[in-house]
């Protein structure tokens, strides 16, 4: 396949940040592009020399031109567009978290299992060099077996408020490092218990602390406080910090390698995972879908990330959100 063409499935912040990544991929054309709102529809069409726009992702995936979609809507609406598009002989992207429940992951799974398409879930952590860093040196031995993991996602309060409309900050940003824990042990999580806690009076809480204990007996500790003060220098507070029985690694993503300072006080702006280079977007995201696109151009599927180890990483943020709303702990397996 020389030429590969992507559908686009919802336009929010993110539905735009992929476009902008996927327009600077070669070999790679944004055929056409999917919202319910009409406004930012034609808005994006233009932006992005696209003529093709739907308000019903069912007529983009009737389109026989379309090779590939991206799955960009919120992750409550996940379910049907991504199905949907795998059943229509597309490959898939979906942004994680896969899925809002058990059984709308369980059903992505099975039907990508089905499907000889790619099917790949956007865990764009595996592609920021420091984890995958991490990930080979625990590969080689280097710190023996992990016994504990530390991980910490914190981000402003200007930034989290009108995301905590829609998801927590466990489902939200724990299941990054619910997934690399998952990916660095090897191990299953047996059981989860966390605690939250609501400061402003919004739909999801403001901060969540989660432990995990995995069948290995390794323990992690996820911290999400989506309330860091409304002048935090940064976007994201992100670390991590894992300790095996030979050695111990420290993973630090919150270092301004990059900053300014304007009249306003300093600012970080994100070098790591869409940083914008001219008008696209480069970084993580940008390797994550060239990985993408390189697969189903080999006719190969994805195996950085599958649908089963993102199904993994949401059903323990779930039993996490179950735990803190009941005060106990929760047995997965």
């Amino acid at each position: 396949m020389d030429r590969i063409r992507f559908g686009i499935i919802g336009l929010g912040r993110f539905g735009e940040v992929h476009c902008q990544a996927l327009a600077n991929l070669p070999g790679v054309e944004i055929l056409a592009l999917c919202t319910r709102t009409k406004s930012r529809l034609e808005e994006f069409g233009g932006r992005f020399s696209v003529d093709r726009l739907f308000t019903d992702y069912r007529e983009l995936l009737a389109d026989p031109q379309v090779d590939a979609v991206s799955v960009v809507t919120m992750w409550d609406q996940h379910a049907e567009p991504a199905i949907g598009a795998i059943e229509a002989g597309k490959h898939v992207f979906v942004e994680k978290p896969l899925a809002s429940t058990v059984a709308d992951c369980d059903r992505i799974v099975n039907a990508a299992a089905r499907s000889a398409s790619a099917c790949m879930v956007g865990h764009i952590c595996r592609f920021n060099p420091r984890f995958a860093a991490a990930k080979r040196e625990i590969e080689a031995g280097s710190i023996g077996r992990i016994v504990s993991l530390y991980a910490r996602r914190n981000i402003p309060a200007a930034v989290s408020k009108s995301v905590l409309t829609k998801i927590g900050p466990i489902a939200g940003d724990a299941v990054h490092d619910t997934d690399l824990m998952l990916w660095f042990t090897g191990s299953q999580i047996e059981t989860a218990y966390a605690q939250t806690l609501s400061v402003r009076g919004l739909p999801n809480p403001d901060l969540g602390w989660t432990t995990y204990r995995f069948a290995d007996g390794a323990i992690g500790v996820c911290e999400n406080i989506w309330m860091l003060p409304e002048k935090t220098p940064y976007r994201i507070d992100e670390r991590m910090e894992i300790v095996g029985t030979l050695g111990s690694m420290s993973i630090q993503e919150n270092s301004a390698n990059f900053s300014v300072c304007d009249p306003d006080g300093w600012r970080a702006p994100d070098t790591t995972y869409w940083p914008l280079i001219g008008s696209h977007r480069g970084g993580a995201l940008r390797d994550e879908l060239a990985y993408f696109a390189n697969c189903i151009r080999e006719g190969r599927k994805p195996d950085v990330i599958t649908p089963e180890e993102a199904s993994a990483a949401v059903k323990a943020c779930l039993a996490a959100e179950e735990s803190a709303a009941q005060g106990r702990i929760v047995r997965l397996c």
